[in-house]
């Protein structure tokens, strides 16, 4: 169930968060995606602390992107980490590339 959710979720064209809203790397990795002008529908967090199924979803992102912590951020099919993956790939100049790349900008 939970891996079906997560792979419903990630589309090619699309950057999915995967947060805890009380986490302090969710709220940076956010943040930095924000600054960035996404077409409508492009950019998505989902919330999984509400979530009975919670844990093997997790355990499906420590399968699928060696890491069970959140947030886990997807350009595409692609993870690209964590919160301070998302910072830097911003402050090196190379996230904007990565988002024209799947087109997910205006």
């Amino acid at each position: 169930m939970a891996q079906q959710f997560v792979q419903t979720k990630i589309k090619g064209d699309k950057v999915v968060i995967f947060i805890k809203p009380t986490c302090s790397y969710c709220i940076m990795a956010k943040d930095v995606l924000v600054k960035y002008k996404f077409k409508p529908g492009h950019l998505e967090c989902i919330d999984i602390t509400d979530r009975s199924d919670m844990g093997s979803m997790q355990d499906y992102f420590l399968e699928l992107t060696g890491e069970r912590t959140v947030p886990r951020v997807f350009i595409g099919e692609e993870c690209i980490g964590g919160g301070s993956d998302v910072a830097a790939l911003h402050k090196n100049g190379k996230l904007e590339g990565m988002l024209q790349s799947i087109g997910a900008l205006q």
